[in-house]
């Protein structure tokens, strides 16, 4: 139907303009942000305004609800101001009608936001990282006052540096015995990736360890077959939340083999599962607020609400998330919980606002 287009067209409309508005907003303050660190290690201007031009796909995965939220609201009341919305039910449009038509926008708007998130975001965040440590101290664990530790199977390899090319340098490996006793401590200078799940170390010295005996051994270099690869190195790169769901699985499956924790990576996939879906949510829980006639103020006041909701789901999703990995909380309801309660909220709404 027409009316299905001409409301579809402006929500997307008013949504690109809000997403528009946010991203030169988040941009300015994420330059800001980096100019305070100019000069350490030789980082320049054109450097930080490259690495906030390649995180602005992770602000748009995770403000895209907010501005769908925000757009739809603007684009409802400025219907609802010229009375279009009233001869839209006048009319015979039911709300269910037109909560299908905010669906079908959503929709699409949903693919988009998943594409991103999957095949865009991880990508990007990771190459902004590396940018920036490399051009600050080329570097990305160096300066941590023990490193950073990972287990593979028997083995505890203890890395001092790891570089953006993902070469490691002062690596000590503790390999132990099957009854777990030690067996020997390696240390190397450099460690170089070989796949496809070969290090080879450089500079090597070893300490064996015999019984009552303990033998120093000198290497130039020396194999050394791990399950750790770069990819999983490069976990330290991006948050969670903005790794694809095949990076999760990976390093999940990593985590798991050794024995450690891996609920906030659970936790993390279901998030990108539904995290696109909120936007629907969203949509549904914008419609209410079109069948208020309030005529003063009412389209400022909506958006008003809408940046107060949207930043209230975002401070609840992230607590939420918080609270299940100290707890133990299941992975999938952690991750579904705010949706759930904001979808409860529009559908209370929105039953309220047909009874007026």
């Amino acid at each position: 139907m027409l009316y299905r287009k001409y409301v579809g067209r402006e929500v997307l409309l008013a949504t690109l303009l809000i997403l528009g508005a946010f991203m030169v907003l988040f941009a300015f303050f994420d330059l800001m942000g980096e100019l305070g660190k100019l000069g350490e290690g030789g980082y320049k201007l054109y450097q930080a305004i490259v690495y906030v031009a390649l995180i602005q796909p992770g602000r748009i995965y995770e403000l895209m609800p907010i501005c769908v939220l925000i757009g739809t609201l603007y684009a409802l009341s400025n219907l609802a101001r010229h009375s279009e919305i009233n001869v839209l039910r006048v009319s015979g449009v039911s709300s269910t009608q037109l909560l299908t038509t905010l669906m079908r926008v959503g929709f699409w708007l949903v693919l988009l936001t998943f594409l991103l998130g999957e095949f865009v975001v991880a990508p990007a965040e990771q190459k902004a990282q590396e940018w920036r440590v490399k051009a600050m101290s080329g570097t990305i664990t160096q300066g941590l006052k023990s490193g950073v530790w990972v287990k593979d199977d028997k083995t505890f390899a203890n890395i001092n540096a790891l570089r953006p090319d993902g070469r490691l340098e002062s690596v000590r490996i503790y390999q132990f015995r099957k009854d777990m006793t030690l067996d020997r401590v390696s240390y190397a200078k450099t460690a170089t990736f070989q796949a496809p799940d070969t290090w080879m170390l450089s500079e090597v010295s070893e300490t064996v360890l015999e019984g009552q005996r303990v033998r120093q051994v000198e290497l130039s270099n020396k194999a050394w077959q791990s399950a750790i690869t770069p990819e999983v190195l490069q976990v330290l790169l991006v948050r969670p939340h903005l790794m694809s769901i095949y990076e999760l699985y990976t390093y999940i499956q990593h985590l798991k083999r050794n024995g450690l924790g891996s609920d906030t990576y659970v936790i993390a996939t279901w998030k990108k599962v539904f995290y696109p879906l909120s936007i629907l949510v969203m949509m549904a829980l914008a419609l209410p607020f079109a069948y208020r006639h309030d005529r003063v103020g009412g389209v400022s006041l909506r958006i008003f609400a809408g940046v107060m909701i949207g930043a209230l789901f975002y401070m609840l999703n992230g607590l939420v998330s918080s609270l299940g990995a100290i707890n133990n909380w299941s992975p999938f309801v952690t991750a579904a919980l705010p949706m759930i309660l904001f979808m409860g909220a529009a559908i209370g709404l929105l039953k309220r606002a047909e009874k007026r």
